[in-house]
């Protein structure tokens, strides 16, 4: 099944993607959202007439890289005044399984890969495998417990994914560079403040593949703990999403 992510782009003004991004996210289908922040008193109309030749211009020009780099990309421009509830419209409208949260990435030579469980695993392994590439050098799965869950029970749930992520390819497939299953890690921390042990976990990472918030918690994809990863670190994040 292809995948497709969602790439945000704040315009007018907006920072180009990273060449490592550019490179390591060409074999995914790329929906492109330029989301036009409006001040509270702007009418969304009016800015689209006044605004949007602009807009789709800067949008065509910000996902030119993409493009040379064999990507295949849909572009939305969005004037609006709330970017976290037009992310993900256009996510859902666009039928995307993932969204960027993207930084200015140099290298990739490590990826954190925070677990919830193993439902979503096989959308997760599709992701990590993007960013895979002759520089990486660890890939870490990783789980918080708190107080009444059980450290046996998450480290199996682990060593499933791990297991699973070589299956997939990860040692033999010459398509990923000679990775080898060594560097595919497990680790299982004990802590009763889930976020905040991930937020640690991520400074010594170079981009973070995770699930996205548990639809029943009130939170929104971007705004929360994936900003908060990117904005600490400065480091991209890709948020895989469930249930599409």
């Amino acid at each position: 099944m292809p995948h497709k992510i969602l790439v945000p782009f704040e315009i007018p003004g907006a920072e180009p993607l990273s060449p490592v991004l550019v490179r390591d996210l060409a074999s995914i289908e790329i929906v492109a959202l330029g989301h036009y922040g409006l001040p509270e008193q702007t009418p969304p109309d009016a800015a689209r007439e006044q605004f949007l030749d602009d807009a789709r211009r800067e949008l065509d020009e910000l996902t030119a890289n993409l493009r040379e780099a064999g990507a295949t990309v849909t572009t939305r421009v969005v004037f609006g005044k709330d970017r976290s509830k037009t992310i993900d419209r256009v996510a859902v409208e666009e039928n995307c399984d993932a969204e960027l949260d993207p930084a200015p990435a140099d290298e990739i030579d490590r990826i954190l890969v925070p677990l919830v469980d193993a439902g979503n695993l096989d959308r997760l392994t599709d992701f990590v495998t993007a960013l895979v590439d002759d520089e990486t050098t660890e890939i870490t799965l990783f789980h918080v417990v708190g107080e009444d869950e059980d450290v046996a029970e998450a480290e199996s749930m682990l060593e499933r994914a791990r297991s699973g992520l070589i299956q997939r390819g990860f040692d033999p497939d010459p398509t990923l560079q000679g990775l080898e299953p060594e560097s595919i890690h497990t680790s299982v921390v004990e802590s009763n403040d889930h976020k905040e042990a991930i937020l640690q976990a991520a400074d010594d990472y170079d981009a973070v593949v995770m699930d996205e918030t548990d639809p029943d918690v009130p939170e929104r994809i971007f705004g929360t703990l994936p900003d908060r990863i990117r904005n600490r670190t400065g480091d991209p994040v890709i948020v895989v999403r469930r249930n599409i």
